[in-house]
This record gives C-alpha cells, structure tokens and sequence, in this order.
C-alpha cells in the first residue's frame, strides 16, 4: 500500500504561481511550477529576501537519518509540521518513514489531501467537530490510520463522549497514546499512577484503543552537558517503564503492535539508547525527530547529536537551508541595513549568521563574510554590524538560520538550489507549504 498518494504530490507542479509567492518576480507569474523549472532560473533571477534549500542538503539529511534509525533498531516518524511541505514529506517516506507526525488536526487535514497513510498527532484531540471528522475519514478510508494522545482521564472521557455520540459499536476505534510528561515540561502525565489510569480509561473505553506511550524529552532537556543527557535519560527511563507496566496488565489488544515513541531532533541519540532495547519483546519505537531534514547554522548545529559535536555514529547533518539579503542602507560607519526581517527569517533562537557576499559582477569570486554579525531584526529590516570584510549598497548575503520550525511558516513556496555554495545557484525544484 502505497504511504501517500503519488499523484497529488507530483501535480503540485501543475500550480501556477502568482504574487502570491513573495519568493518568485513578476516575470514568473501566471507560469506553472513545471514552466518554470523547465528554464532552469538561477538565484540571480529572484528577489531579496529570500529563503532557499539545498537539494544535496536535503537528500543528504534525509539518507542520513534513514540509515541512522535502521541502524539503531528504531523507525521514523518525522514530524511534518516542521515543514508542512508534502513534496518533503514523500521524500521521506520515500526513505522508509513509519508515518508522518503532526501537531493538529488542520495539519491532518493537509496529510489527507495527499494521501498520507499514516499519520501521529503528537498532541491531544478533544474537539467533538474534530473527532467526528477523523471518524468519518477512518470509516471511509481502511488504509488511513491515526494515532493521538490522552495525558489526563479527563481527556479520555471527552474523547469518548465526542465519539460514540457520532459512531455505532462497530466502527473502527481510534488508536490513544498514553502522554507521559515530567516535571518542568509541556504537557503529558506527571507521574506513573496518573500514566496507568490514562492507560486504564482508554482500554475500557468502547471507541477507542490503548496504543502505546509517547512523550517528548525535548520538553525535559535543557543543554548537552552531562547532567542534562542524563536527565533526559531519566525521563526516558519512566516512559519504559510505564509501558512496560502496560504490558504486565494486559490492556493491549492482541492485534495491537504498541508504539512507544519520542524523540525531537536533539536527543535521538539518548532515545535510541534507552528505548530500542524494547523492540525486542515486540514494541515499535518511534523516533519524531523533524528539524534534521533542514537542520541549520544555530540551534540543531550545537544541540543535534549528529551535529557539529557529534554524540553518535553516522554521517553529521548538514544546513539545507539558507536566506538571501540585499544591503539597502549604510547609515552610520560599520553599520549596513538589509531588506528581511522577522516576517522573512527565524528569530526565536538564534540571529542569522552571515556568511557569504555573493559577487557584484561576472566573474568576481564569493567573499566569506567575515567580520559580519547580525545584531538585530526588526520586521522587514535586519541590522548587520561589520569590521572586516566591508559592504556597500546592493551586496547580497547569504545567511545561515537557525531554527527551521520557525524558518518553513515565513514562505509559501520554496526555492530549491543546486549548490548554495556557488557564485548563482540553479533553481531545481519549488517546495510548496502549507500553514
């Protein structure tokens, strides 16, 4: 059975594009996607600012991770709301992703439009309009299968008062996670009594199904020092465990494959080494990790096992993706203004790093842009402070992000290069999103 649906995704080249896609000039629009990459534009051809992807980053990033989780015992599930771009979606599932993960039910909503066979809502789902819809669509679709969370009883009853108003007793019961949390987290059950009574209401309840245990250590973890991996551990420890109390009290149906699943793109290492072992008595261990397919120059650069200071075996990950900044203004000596802002780049955990100062004519080389530091963003305007390397009106930078969960959500359609390294980049493809 296929995990998504081929067609939709392919006919994503047949849109046209429009000044609604603040990526590409009027010269592009009212042409298709397909039209468009027939010419083979280069970087040179679209405005400032900009956000771009590496092809060879991505595919880089997503054969990395694929072999990584193969390799330690654990399948993917990577969370789709990092990019909310179907065509990368299929990528990875094309490399051998369990599901997709999602954080809400609109997010779904795009999953089913193209086919997404498997998804997993890391989050609670207690609308009763929602709940009908994912009835609805699991009676209509046997293939399509879906996985939520429940951290409180509460949460549980909602459920199932949401649903078996809607269905009758033979419909097709909706598989619950239980949400294990820790103290200083997000959401998800504090301690292991509140866990197992979660786990008790959902085998008793008549539409829905005990599926396993979840949770998200990112939440738990503050750092890579030792004490910091070592709590994160501990809570991955109690998330075992739990499950493992599961089993002992037979709540599982018998047809059930129980998921215990967690991981984001900074601890994976840590969930691998605490979980996988339960695979061998059965359980599937799924890994959420979503940000590695970009990765980036700032947070998952210093945090990501596979980063700049590798934790574990494998290939380190790449930054896939880049802005692109033209200096508008130079109003004090080593001062330059260029044209993105918070609208256009991510802020919320680190400034953008300059890097690079394409050339200002043919056959110029690429500048390192040295001395450069971005001290502030503002909405449309980006403050750049300079000492070395100088800059003059009309440069164009190339600038690493950090952060890509808050990096996809400022683009509706994203160019894909062939090499960011190169003096002009050729355009390969145009990732569409969807927030």
């Amino acid at each position: 059975m296929p995990a998504y649906d081929a067609d939709a995704v392919a006919a994503l080249a047949d849109q046209q594009v429009s000044w609604q896609d603040k990526a590409l000039p009027a010269a592009f629009w009212g042409r298709t996607v397909a039209e468009v990459l027939a010419d083979k534009p280069r970087l040179s051809q679209l405005p400032t600012p900009l956000m771009t992807l590496s092809a060879p980053g991505l595919r880089h990033n997503v054969d990395t991770l694929a072999r990584w989780s193969a390799h330690h015992g654990v399948d993917l599930a990577p969370h789709g709301k990092t990019t909310m771009a179907p065509a990368l979606w299929a990528m990875q599932l094309d490399a051998g992703a369990w599901a997709i993960t999602l954080a809400n039910v609109f997010q779904l909503g795009v999953a089913r439009a193209y086919g997404v066979r498997r998804v997993l809502i890391a989050n609670a789902v207690i609308s009763p309009l929602q709940l009908r819809w994912i009835a609805d669509e699991l009676e209509a679709d046997p293939d399509f299968e879906v996985l939520v969370w429940a951290d409180s009883v509460r949460t549980v009853e909602l459920m199932e008062a949401a649903r078996s108003a809607h269905v009758g007793p033979g419909a097709r019961k909706l598989d619950v996670l239980v949400e294990v949390g820790g103290l200083g987290g997000r959401t998800g059950a504090r301690d292991a009594d509140t866990a197992l009574a979660v786990g008790e209401a959902i085998a008793d309840a008549p539409s829905l199904r005990l599926a396993g245990v979840a949770g998200y250590e990112g939440a738990i973890g503050h750092g890579v020092a030792e004490a910091d991996l070592e709590e994160v551990r501990a809570y991955l420890r109690m998330l075992a465990g739990i499950h493992t109390r599961l089993l002992q009290r037979r709540w599982y149906d018998d047809d059930v494959v129980p998921v215990v699943s967690a991981g984001g793109s900074q601890y994976f290492d840590d969930v691998a080494q605490v979980l996988a072992p339960l695979a061998k008595d059965g359980t599937r261990v799924v890994l959420r990790s979503g940000a590695y397919i970009a990765h980036d120059d700032g947070m998952y650069r210093r945090m990501s096992p596979l980063g700049e200071s590798p934790r574990t075996d494998g290939d380190r990950l790449v930054a896939a993706m880049h802005g692109w900044v033209r200096i508008t203004s130079q109003p004090e000596p080593g001062l330059a203004i260029f044209d993105a802002g918070r609208r256009d780049l991510p802020f919320d955990q680190d400034l953008p790093e300059p890097q690079l100062i394409r050339p200002r004519s043919d056959g110029e080389p690429v500048l390192t842009a040295d001395g450069m530091t971005v001290t502030n963003l503002n909405d449309q305007h980006g403050f750049l402070h300079f000492d070395g390397v100088p800059v003059v009106i009309g440069d164009e930078l190339r600038i690493g992000l950090s952060h890509p969960c808050t990096a996809f959500d400022k683009w509706g359609l994203i160019p894909v290069v062939d090499d960011p390294d190169a003096a002009d980049p050729v355009v390969v493809d145009l990732v569409r999103t969807f927030f």
